[in-house]
């Protein structure tokens, strides 16, 4: 379906789809679609345009600090969401425990849950890894 709830077709399994994907769809629409949400209780997977797939903001769970002791204060680092996608400028602020809410500078495509999101200092040796965590959602 979309994001207003039109079916837009059928499929065999949200198993067969991930957060962002535009290819394999099984559907034809004017402007290119994404996947931007998947419910596999109810066995639904939302397509959207490109700006539909993008989010500022996600929550991250089981933090594990690298180079730093655990924070109990917002700071600003780089962070990466996606394998091939380069590190974006972000405020993190933790939440207690081991969760972390990462406000992003610009918004950024395809944050998926139970992906890795991790944090980075820029270094004069080269990039200080920080920390990272799972996304728990956008």
């Amino acid at each position: 379906m979309d994001t207003q709830g039109h079916i837009l077709g059928e499929h065999e399994g949200t198993h067969q789809f991930t957060i962002g994907q535009r290819k394999g769809l099984g559907v034809a629409a004017a402007n290119p679609l994404y996947v931007v949400a998947l419910d596999p209780v109810n066995n639904v997977v939302v397509l959207g345009d490109r700006q539909a797939a993008e989010a500022v903001e996600c929550t991250i769970g089981q933090v594990n600090w690298v180079s730093m002791a655990p924070a109990t204060t917002p700071f600003t680092a780089y962070v990466q969401v996606r394998y091939r996608t380069p590190a974006a400028a972000a405020t993190i602020l933790p939440l207690g425990g081991d969760r972390c809410r990462i406000l992003f500078a610009e918004p950024q495509f395809s944050i998926t849950p139970g992906q890795a999101a991790v944090f980075y200092q820029p270094d004069a040796a080269g990039d200080l890894l920080l920390g990272g965590g799972i996304i728990e959602k956008p």
